[in-house]
């Protein structure tokens, strides 16, 4: 727990690695009334596990609980079945409630590995949406208009290039602001990608007579391809539910000009311990490599243990530098007839070392495919069924599996 801080004091922690608030004189005037703030961070459970990228905004709302404030966190059960058309070039497929139901689990479970759990309150919003009248809503959406509407970015691209826009989208950000309103949030906290929707949350609160929410952006995160933002959909992601030799490695193929970013954006670090890290990197008195490793450990353990840590990077060491197979590989067996010729693409698949056959098919060609260490780069390539040992299957550097054919029963 930090120590009591002053107005200012706490000002400048948590302004420290943000994007952009609006506004400081607005968020200190609200600090030094004080009362603990009720800082709201909505996410929609799209998707079954969060990720790195995620905790970006986690960690900034463990500074407010660490300062006294109270954290809302939001679980948008009801707008992450309309979808969030932020970012979005087209129209997003609506989850179905079962789905949402489902995802909004393991983010109860997940967030607590930052979250301070005994300050921590958790909502979701179809406790207010869901029964919201025909009559409130037709209010609601009075308190804005398509001309407004059409300033966010994705919807004027789209409207200009004529790729259709559905009603229940302009809904979105109307609904997502009345959360502020139903719950009066002092501050509330998004990527620099929900700025648009956070905006909308002041206007609204302005409309209902309450005092304007402070809007804090962060920055988006890039995945470990070093390009795109962190998304489970691209494959650059490193999940929170990833075992911890995944997780691990996929820390260590980070591009090197990440890694004082990833060590100030997510991980519970002081500015001064990453300050050092950075000036042993420029003077080389640290190796990348090393740092990579320190910050995989560092993450492992937040997220698992430190004895996962230990074993995950040892691990690493056995299997990439002394170029030794994995202590131990996953056995995977796919029923066939004996003394056929299986395709690779298929076993990719079928053993889910690929998540489609158009995948595995590119995986071959690029040289990332290896079976009882030769690599394969013809995607007809087959594997026959009924050897006695099973075959040693590796894609890119991280994954294994040992592939055994089973004879089919006959009906």
């Amino acid at each position: 727990m930090i120590a009591k801080r002053t107005p200012v004091e706490q000002l400048a922690i948590l302004a420290s690695g943000t994007v952009e608030v609006i506004s400081r004189d607005e968020l200190l005037r609200k600090l030094e009334s004080g009362r603990p703030l009720r800082v709201k961070l909505g996410m929609d459970p799209t998707a079954p596990d969060l990720h790195l990228g995620h905790t970006v905004v986690l960690h900034k709302l463990r500074q407010f609980q660490e300062l006294g404030h109270e954290v809302i966190f939001l679980i948008g059960d009801f707008t992450g079945m309309i979808g969030d058309p932020s970012g979005r070039s087209e129209t997003r497929k609506p989850l179905t409630a079962g789905e949402v139901a489902r995802n909004a689990e393991t983010y109860k479970n997940q967030i607590f590995k930052i979250l301070d759990s005994a300050r921590t309150r958790i909502v979701f919003n179809s406790e207010w949406l869901g029964t919201m009248s025909g009559e409130k809503l037709v209010d609601l959406a009075s308190k804005y208009t398509v001309a407004r509407m059409l300033e966010r970015d994705d919807f004027e691209k789209r409207y200009r290039g004529g790729i259709p826009i559905s009603i229940h989208e302009f809904l979105y950000p109307l609904i997502q602001g009345y959360d502020s309103v139903f719950l009066r949030a002092d501050v509330e906290l998004g990527g620099t990608d929900q700025k648009f929707n956070l905006l909308v949350g002041r206007d609204l609160q302005r409309d209902f007579g309450q005092e304007p929410q402070v809007i804090m952006t962060l920055p988006i995160l890039e995945g470990v391809d070093g390009v795109q933002k962190m998304s489970k959909s691209l494959g650059n992601s490193v999940d929170l539910a990833d075992p911890p030799k995944e997780m691990f490695g996929k820390v260590m193929s980070i591009p090197d000009s990440l890694l004082l970013r990833y060590y100030e954006l997510i991980t519970p670090l002081p500015a001064s311990e990453v300050d050092g890290i950075r000036r042993k990197l420029q003077d080389g008195s640290l190796h990348p490599r090393d740092a990579k490793a320190n910050l995989g450990k560092l993450l492992v353990s937040l997220y698992h243990s430190p004895a996962d840590a230990e074993a995950a990077a040892k691990e690493f060491d056995r299997v990439f530098r002394d170029r030794q197979d994995p202590e131990e590989i996953e056995t995977a067996e796919i029923p066939s007839a004996h003394g056929i010729i299986f395709p690779l693409a298929e076993v990719l698949t079928a053993t889910g070392l690929a998540s489609s056959k158009s995948e595995a098919r590119r995986l071959i060609r690029q040289g990332a495919v290896e079976v009882d260490g030769q690599r394969v780069m013809e995607v007809d390539h087959g594997l026959v069924t009924g050897r006695a040992d099973p075959y040693r299957v590796r894609v890119g550097k991280r994954r294994f599996k040992m592939v055994g054919f089973t004879e089919e029963k006959k009906a």
